[in-house]
């Protein structure tokens, strides 16, 4: 199919698929003349998995080629893309507090020596979790950080949804990019939901209340 085509198909303006092109995103197609080419259903695909990086996960051009880098390197491992991708979706959380986060970090550890994880002390969601546990010292809440067990059980078995779902898309290393990516962003906020939804469940069994009109 020629650019305008592919503009169609995809909903993509034919000067930003231009400027895909230019800056690596896209990988050029198969030239027919000077100022023509060819494109097929993988240029399809990519540009859709740009579109899900730009206007879903709101990442930076600089991140999306980073991202798609790792899905176009012939030596990719998945572990590795997958990596890359979670942490382009994690944003770091600061602690308001400083002089708890030693004993945050020694919560954290412990929890995760328990459960036998095996995972970076440096990414994001480590030094996120410790600013929180330490947020959670500093006001007091000495209550909720005895919950981390329990959190860390849910997650283990979100986390392994989550890993379930990249293997029903095995073999298509840019599906699994999009699932980590969108997956995660969208999926924390399904997540959010869910619980105010237990939450509000379990309130109504153990304190009392009407149940909902509707």
């Amino acid at each position: 199919m020629k650019m305008a085509e592919l503009s169609r198909r995809t909903g993509v303006p034919v000067p930003t698929i231009k400027y895909y092109l230019r800056e690596g995103l896209l990988p050029p197609g198969v030239r027919t003349s000077r100022n023509q080419a060819d494109y097929d259903e993988s240029h399809v695909r990519r540009l859709s998995v740009i579109r899900s990086l730009v206007e879903v996960a709101k990442l930076p051009l600089a991140t999306i080629k980073e991202v798609l880098a790792q899905v176009d390197s012939p030596d990719q491992q998945l572990h590795d893309a997958f990596g890359v991708a979670q942490r382009s979706v994690t944003a770091e959380w600061s602690s308001i507090d400083e002089t708890h986060r030693d004993a945050a970090a020694a919560m954290l550890q412990k929890v995760i020596s328990e459960r036998g994880w095996n995972v970076h002390t440096t990414s994001p969601a480590y030094r996120t979790a410790v600013s929180v546990l330490a947020t959670y010292l500093a006001l007091g809440s000495d209550d909720l950080t005895a919950t981390l067990p329990r959190y860390a059980e849910a997650a283990e078995l979100i986390g392994a949804a989550d890993i379930d779902a990249l293997v029903g898309r095995s073999g298509d290393l840019e599906r699994q990019i999009e699932a980590v990516v969108i997956g995660t962003l969208v999926g924390d906020q399904l997540i959010a939901a869910l619980r105010r939804l237990a939450q509000e469940d379990l309130s109504r069994r153990t304190f009392g209340g009407a149940p909902p009109a509707d």
